[in-house]
């Protein structure tokens, strides 16, 4: 997961390969609590990991269930309608698909519970399930504004009242009748039933829920989508193991970005497994309106094909009038494909957006006005009209307002044909259903490699660059580039297999196959963590000498060129700038002084146990700077336009705050 405070993406091109899907974040969370409130032990295989099902499994545990969880599978034992813990405190984040079926569900079982989440949950409405469990005689009190979270149950102080229809209103959340279908088998003593007043939005979400309920043993009557009977006798029982589908929402973005891009050389458009024809998810049904706007798109049981349309036959894509109701969510991908359509897209029923995460309609029309588009918002629709030319669509940082779908719908805004970039703020909002978006979505995407962003860090021995550049690309989300790592592997290596460091072609064929991997600050040759020993003055020693072999650096060269990958490279040597990387935007070359440098080296050794004295590394410093800088290949020196930071005095913090400062200056937000 990308855990930055924004995510620059250059300009994307072309998309290709295979993608699999995370679970469903509303069949991981219904089935969850459905284990828990069931006679038996329920194994749920391929379960969601995501900040809303961490939420809920905390929850469950808090409450007294067990729970085992291995990868992405979870044992949860059932309670079996009944609570091991009448009383505690559940924060729900902002996870309505934890908050509200957990509501009623506990405010029917009894008990002192307080229910909180985070300051945008206090805003999301849930008087209308709240008005309903009073109906039938529970306690609750808002501990804030009326209407809304923090809330606090109480344990009933008489019977529920069954007889009646509990009536619920349609045209605020599918979730308020969702949580009712779901808590009300625990008391069906009779049969008990809900009366929808108004419009039922979101009936797919509903769907889902009726077709889990049967899997754990309810068999909810359905007239139409206005009243909904539980038989008496309801009773939950565990259907021993559950799969948990890909996510149909989350393969909103895939189809777009199938129906959008060109696809990559040697690649047939965007594969999608773990959903497909025989989705029980409403969501699914955007395949449709994917293929109104001209993708072509192949099904089978459990995975998509989505390919773009021909030119003049699916490309441009073709602007859509659509009455959204059946795809709420996946919904807003059409927002940001009605970019790259034809003409005026128009997106109906959409009210629920008001009240998700954020007021998505109104977060929607803002952002896509960012771009260049001309946005109608209304109270239940959008009308979207892409950039009227290239000089049109706008570079925009994209303000994501804490809501994962926002990121992930305005990432495929990278596709523009003015070829703009992207920043996406608080890109670790995904966390919410899909925390691997980024990660997937550039294992698929493509750009021509110039246009992938490089900062070059180069420098003499010990001047910190390895620190500063690791931390700043840390800080930027980009890939790192550890190039003095290659040619002390390279040593390593040859030393390890018997080759001399002084048989250039044999040291050099060694390097040219070498299988690194840089993972934060450790670095791994195969599956071997070799850091601390490749970090010895032995292997920096070692590095000197083979660094010096034109068929070494020859064979590296590649390798190096090969870590420019998306979203971008932070590179650290001392010739990122000036043989490497000559076109990156930013160069910069550390300029500490040799005495510095050495009290650095000093204290780094000293814990080591390494009896080296100041002026012994003082000495050995100055020969490798000058050895350095003397070489034939690719002597140490300033790369042209490289901008020059002396860090003598400066703490790590401040070097990295200065390197961003300069990045910042490059970019166009």
């Amino acid at each position: 997961m990308f855990d930055v405070e924004y995510l620059d993406i250059p300009p994307l091109a072309r998309a290709g390969g295979t993608v699999r899907l995370p679970g469903s974040k509303s069949i991981s969370n219904r089935v969850l609590l459905l284990a828990a409130l069931s006679h038996g032990q329920t194994t749920v295989h391929a379960l969601l990991a995501s900040d809303d099902t961490a939420v809920m499994l905390t929850a469950l545990r808090q409450l007294g269930c067990t729970v085992q969880q291995q990868g992405d599978t979870a044992v949860i034992g059932g309670l079996g309608g009944q609570l091991l813990h009448g009383k505690a405190a559940l924060f729900m984040g902002n996870a309505g698909t934890a908050i509200r079926p957990l509501t009623a569900a506990l405010a029917l079982l009894g008990g002192e519970f307080e229910l909180s989440g985070v300051p945008r949950m206090h805003e999301r409405p849930i008087g209308d399930l709240v008005d309903a469990l009073r109906q039938l005689g529970c306690s609750i009190d808002y501990l804030g504004h009326e209407g809304f979270p923090p809330l606090r149950l109480h344990p009933r102080l008489g019977p529920l009242t069954l007889d009646k229809p509990i009536r619920v209103r349609g045209d605020v959340s599918s979730q308020f009748l969702t949580a009712l279908l779901m808590a009300l088998p625990l008391v069906a003593s009779r049969d008990i039933h809900i009366e929808v007043v108004g419009e039922l939005i979101s009936r797919p979400y509903i769907e889902i829920t009726l077709k889990l309920l049967q899997r754990f043993g309810i068999q909810v009557q359905r007239e139409d989508w206005q009243r909904f009977t539980i038989p008496a006798g309801s009773q939950y029982q565990s259907p021993g193991e559950i799969h948990v589908e890909g996510d149909a929402s989350s393969a909103s973005y895939f189809i777009a970005l199938g129906a959008i891009a060109e696809s990559a050389r040697g690649q047939n458009g965007i594969e999608i497994l773990g959903v497909g024809a025989d989705s029980i998810q409403g969501d699914i049904r955007f395949v449709e309106a994917a293929r109104m706007m001209g993708a072509e798109i192949d099904s089978t049981a459990n995975a998509l094909r989505i390919t773009r349309g021909q030119p003049g036959k699916g490309w441009p894509l073709k602007a859509i009038d659509l009455d959204c109701n059946h795809i709420p969510d996946a919904a807003m991908t059409l927002a940001v494909m009605a970019l790259y359509a034809d003409g005026t897209t128009v997106l109906r029923n959409i009210a629920s957006w008001r009240v998700k995460e954020t007021d998505r309609i109104a977060a929607m029309a803002c952002e896509l006005r960012k771009l260049g588009a001309t946005v109608e918002e209304g109270p239940d629709y959008l009308k979207i009209t892409p950039p009227a030319s290239l000089k049109d669509w706008k570079t925009a940082a994209i303000h994501t307002y804490d809501d994962h779908r926002m990121a992930m719908c305005f990432s495929l805004a990278a596709f523009n044909p003015a070829q703009r970039p992207i920043r996406i703020l608080d890109p670790k909002c995904v966390a919410k259903t899909f925390p691997d978006y980024f990660e997937t979505l550039f294992s698929v995407a493509e750009t021509d490699t110039a246009r992938i962003p490089v900062i070059c860090i180069d420098g003499p021995t010990a001047s910190g660059k390895g620190t500063l550049a690791a931390l700043t690309a840390q800080r930027l989300g980009y890939h790192y580039l550890d190039s003095g790592a290659l040619y002390r592997l390279s040593a390593f290596a040859a030393e390890r297999a018997g080759v001399a460091l002084d048989d250039a072609e044999g040291v050099a064929r060694i390097a040219h196959a070498l299988p690194v991997r840089f993972q934060g600050d450790r670095i791994f040759l195969d599956a071997e963590d070799v850091s601390d020993a490749i970090r010895t003055e032995a292997a920096g020693m070692a590095a000197s000498r083979v660094s010096v072999h034109p068929q070494v650096r020859a064979a590296l060269v590649r390798l190096q060129h090969s870590f420019r990958q998306l979203p971008g490279l932070v590179a650290d040597g001392r010739d990122m700038g000036s043989v490497i990387f000559p076109d990156a935007p930013l160069k910069i070359y550390l300029t500490a002084s040799a005495l510095r440098r050495a009290e650095r080296r000093h204290k780094q050794l000293i814990p080591k146990g390494n009896p080296a004295t100041m002026h012994v590394i003082l000495q050995d410093l100055k020969a490798r700077d000058a050895r350095d800088m003397s070489r034939q290949a690719a002597p140490l020196k300033p790369a042209d336009q490289a901008r020059l930071l002396d860090n003598s005095d400066l703490s790590i913090e401040k070097s990295v705050s200065q390197v961003i400062d300069w990045w910042q200056g490059t970019r166009p937000f």
